[in-house]
């Protein structure tokens, strides 16, 4: 550890003075000397003593405008803080510092500078730990971290925000438990309790970690993930929900994976898959794996291998395997299904089956179009030449 203090002129008059008064010293020496060796002939004159507390007290040094700083093997430095009071301990390392400014380094460059009105200072070459109200800022890309601990470990090339944790970007505001940041990296991870809101696109993320790639402009939620829309109003527009996303800041889609749901409003959609893409910006989610479409107010569910959902369209694209299924136990399956929301209307085409219960029929035919809620359904041979082969179930006699 190394102290250094600020220099001024008032301080230079006090150094003359200082050199003065060691001129002096020989002869007030001489004079105590000779004094105290008249009197050391009475036996009962007392030793003076020194209490243990007394030398711990003078291991304690205040300052005034000083700098504390170290640095690694090399010379380089590894953290520097300057104050304008601070009362500390050499051989602890520890002590109170006011109005403390400093700056983190790694590999002899500034990467973090730290700021607070009063905070506890503990540090040596391996850790840097200050408690209190604490600013941290990314003079590079901006990152502003708020916190009431902070850890610098730089041979981890760890910098560690703690307690009420607040983070600030122009891409980005979250709050946490923590925030762990590899500077070499350039990457900020969240953990505990995380609520992010990206301001474009216009997202709330919930998660227990949350790891933000900078450079790539990324937010990788490793852990369960809630994700929220909202409107100009603060009402919920969207959400989505998965085990784990990905959201490219940059392109604004987010990549959930692993029982991945994807809610909107209006219209009353809900899209369940193992891996969705939301594209925030377009406004369009697409699955390229077994997907379920469900329309909570018609009570209408459709089955696919892939689907694509157009937002603002208000349409369902669904490819491969289609199976729609009403409240009625009505069905219709087919190769491929246009799905519009609106309209309350479905086209179907290739190898179209369309089945109700109640009364019982089958239609097979090409091309379907209709109302499965109604149970309006219009099945032709389409441009195949085919028939429409119509199937009636009479019903059991009573």
């Amino acid at each position: 550890m190394r102290l250094l203090f600020m220099s001024s002129d008032r301080g230079r008059q006090k150094q003359k003075r200082k050199l003065f008064i060691l001129y002096l010293l020989p002869f007030t020496f001489y004079l105590l000397f000779g004094l105290f060796g008249c009197s050391s002939s009475n036996p009962e004159t007392p030793k003076p003593t020194t209490s243990p507390s007394a030398a711990k007290k003078g291991t304690s040094s205040t300052f005034f405008g000083g700098v504390l700083e170290e640095f690694d093997d090399t010379g380089r430095p590894v953290w520097r803080v300057q104050a304008q009071k601070a009362e500390y301990t050499v051989e602890s390392k520890r002590g109170q510092v006011e109005n403390p400014y400093g700056e983190l380094y790694q590999d002899g460059k500034v990467v973090y500078q730290i700021k607070a009105d009063n905070a506890e200072i503990e540090g040596n070459a391996q850790k840097l730990f200050l408690k209190g109200k604490i600013i941290a800022v990314d003079p590079k890309n901006g990152v502003q971290l708020r916190g009431n601990e902070l850890e610098w470990r730089p041979k981890e090339d760890l910098l560690i925000v703690r307690n009420q944790l607040n983070g600030n970007h122009k891409q980005l505001q979250a709050v946490a438990q923590e925030a762990r940041v590899k500077t070499r990296q350039q990457t900020v991870e969240f953990i505990g309790g995380v609520v992010a809101n990206s301001k474009e696109p216009p997202l709330q993320m919930r998660t227990e970690q949350l790891l933000w790639r900078l450079k790539e402009e990324k937010l990788i939620a490793s852990r369960p993930i809630q994700m929220f829309r909202y409107a100009a109003n603060n009402q919920i527009t969207d959400r989505g929900s998965g085990d784990s996303a990905e959201i490219n800041l940059k392109t604004k889609v987010a990549t959930v994976t692993k029982n991945t749901r994807i809610e909107l409003i209006e219209p009353p959609i809900q899209i369940t898959s193992n891996t969705a893409s939301w594209d925030l910006k377009k406004d369009v989610v697409t699955t390229n794996t077994p997907v379920r479409v469900f329309h909570r107010t018609e009570n209408l569910t459709v089955t696919a291998n892939q689907s694509k959902l157009e937002i603002p369209q208000k349409t369902v694209y669904l490819t491969g395997n289609v199976y729609s299924v009403g409240q009625r136990q009505q069905s219709l399956r087919s190769e491929r299904l246009t799905w519009f929301l609106d309209k309350k209307l479905i086209e179907a085409t290739d190898n179209v089956i369309y089945q109700q219960v109640d009364p019982p029929l089958t239609f097979k035919g090409d091309k379907a179009t209709g109302n499965i809620e109604t149970q309006n359904i219009s099945v032709t041979g389409g441009n195949s030449g085919r028939r429409v082969v119509t199937e009636i179930i009479p019903q059991p006699r009573q």
